[in-house]
Order: structure tokens, then C-alpha cells, then sequence
């Protein structure tokens, strides 16, 4: 380990804010992650994780600002991670809508903006590993909105212990909204903009749908339905009170170790995979394989075959 790291750890330690953004920064791009990681081990898994995704225009990143600041006011130590699209040009954060947590931030919470780095699943691949580190600088609840892109936003089930869909009268009506896959795998549904026109409806089609049991992925647990309006800051009390529930019946049922043990797995496969695949690259010059096959007329999968094998 680099001796620049070296102090960036002690600097972290002591509970400096610019080391763990650097540290971040390093986990994102994976300089020295795996030691920076192990080294805080034994300090991670205590924070409440807190997923928050939706379709985009729900008002997420206000609604979290608003959020952020009501947990602080409870006397906790929430901290936001924010995932957005990635830059063509600098594989940076490419809306950076930080703005919009402006209190949160002047409060003293810590938000930190990634890129998903044209990651499919709504976070990036090194979100989790990220939260890991915010885990063991010691804030908790870390709340995690994912990049708004739709249905597919399913790897923040995976991510964290309570996931929280913010959905918006505008997103159409009941039965084309029940259709989608964020459905399945709220723990608390939250329709934001609830002063407009057709919110109460929207929230009814919402709990009927709950009540038939087609989108309960725990029929221990009934998920909530809360119109809340981040703008007006109304419904935040009863978003922040049903976050606690979830987190209390998580731990009463075994669910909170549960989920652990099996982000303790996936991190384990993903690192595999990684290794695998660096390994596999560095005997193989692919983009010679690809063209020489491509001129050939070679279909992917006899490809495939002859670098893999069968």
C-alpha cells in the first residue's frame, strides 16, 4: 500500500470528511480498493442501508434532502449516496443535481454523487462497496437514490435493507403503474407530489394493488402507502417513522444479519467474477480476436467456443 494511502487511512481514522472522499474516489476507480477496504472490515455492516429509486421527475432528490434533514433534526447521522448517469466524455457524474440536497449539505450532511458508469441496474458496480466505506466512517442511515431510469432499477433490492419507491401521480394510471417491477420490491411506497391532481386516487390504486398480495415480497410485512409532498415538506415525519419500523421488524425477525450474510456473498461473487475476467484478458489480445473473426464472418458464439472452449 501506497504510503499516500497509508495516511489517507489515519486521516479517515480520526474521522476526516476530505480523506473519506478520497478514499471514495479511489474505491470508484478501484486504486487499492481491496486493501482499503479490508481494512475497515471489521467495521462495516452496522449502517441502515436505505434504498430510495422511482421513475425520473419523482422528486427523489428532494424528497432526500427533506429526509436527511428530518432524521439530523432525530438526532441520527444520515448520510447520501447518490448515483447519476455517466458522462460520455468524463465518465464523471453527468447531472451532479446536488442542489437540490443544498440544506441537507449546509446541515452537515455528507452527500456524495457517482456516476453509474453505464451500470443497467439503477447504481453503479461499486456502489455497494462505497456504501461499505461511508458504513465504517460511522454514518448511518446511508441513503442510497439510485439513477432514475425506470423498471430495470432492481439492483437496489440488492444493495439495501429497506428500499423505498417514490412513485408520482404523473406516472400514469394505476394499472399501467402496477405493471412495473419496482412494484415487487418496495418496503415502503411513497407518492410524492401529493398536492396534485389525482394523488389520492393514485394512492388507493396503490393499496389496493398491496392488499391483493401480487407485489408483497414479505407477507410478514405490509408496505405502507405515504402521499407525502417534498416541496411543502409534508409526509417526511411519516416516511422517517416507517423507515424505523422496517428497520426494527428487519432486526426482530433476524432479517437485518440476514441480508448481511448475503451481501457478504454477492460481494464475494462479484470480486470473483472481476478477477476471473482480468485473468482471462491478460493472456488474450480480445479486439485482435474480434476483428480477425469479424473479417472471417465468424458468428459471436463459434467465437465464444474457441477463446473460451467448450
Amino acid at each position: 500500500m501506497r504510503a499516500r494511502t497509508r495516511k489517507l487511512i489515519e486521516d479517515f481514522r480520526r474521522g476526516n470528511v476530505k480523506a473519506l472522499s478520497r478514499l471514495i474516489t479511489y474505491i470508484e476507480n478501484w486504486i487499492e480498493a481491496e486493501d482499503i477496504l479490508s481494512e475497515f472490515y471489521s467495521s462495516i455492516g452496522k449502517a441502515h442501508r436505505v434504498g430510495f429509486t422511482g421513475p425520473p421527475g419523482a422528486g427523489k432528490s428532494t424528497l432526500l434532502n427533506r429526509i436527511a434533514l428530518e432524521m439530523k433534526r432525530r438526532g441520527m447521522n444520515p448520510s447520501i449516496l447518490a448515483v447519476d448517469p455517466t458522462s460520455p466524455f468524463s465518465g464523471g457524474a453527468l447531472l451532479g443535481d446536488r442542489f437540490r440536497m443544498m440544506d441537507a449539505s449546509n446541515s452537515g450532511v455528507f452527500i456524495r454523487s457517482m456516476a453509474s458508469r453505464g451500470s443497467l441496474g439503477g447504481i453503479a458496480r461499486t456502489t455497494v462497496f462505497v456504501a461499505d466505506l461511508m458504513d465504517a466512517f460511522g454514518f448511518d442511515p446511508i441513503l442510497i437514490e439510485t439513477v432514475g431510469v425506470g423498471q430495470i432499477e432492481l439492483d437496489i433490492m440488492r444493495a439495501s435493507d429497506t428500499v423505498v419507491v417514490v412513485l408520482v401521480p404523473e406516472s400514469g394510471d394505476g394499472i399501467q403503474a402496477m405493471k412495473a417491477g419496482l412494484m415487487e420490491i418496495g418496503d415502503i411506497f411513497v407518492v410524492n407530489k401529493g398536492d396534485r391532481p389525482g394523488a389520492d386516487r393514485f394512492v388507493m390504486d396503490v393499496e389496493m394493488t398491496l392488499q391483493l398480495g401480487e407485489s408483497l415480497k414479505d407477507r410478514d410485512w405490509s408496505p405502507p402507502v405515504i402521499k407525502a409532498s417534498a416541496l411543502k415538506d409534508e409526509g417526511i415525519s411519516e416516511i422517517v417513522d416507517a423507515i424505523e419500523r422496517h428497520r426494527k421488524y428487519l432486526k426482530e425477525k433476524g432479517k437485518f444479519d440476514e441480508n448481511r450474510v448475503r451481501r457478504y456473498r454477492e460481494e464475494i461473487e462479484e470480486l470473483v467474477k472481476q478477477k476471473l475476467w482480468e485473468k482471462f484478458l491478460k493472456g488474450l489480445n480480445l479486439d485482435e480476436e474480434i476483428e480477425r473473426a469479424y473479417r472471417e464472418g465468424k458468428s459471436p458464439y463459434v467465437v465464444v467456443k474457441e477463446v473460451v472452449g467448450d
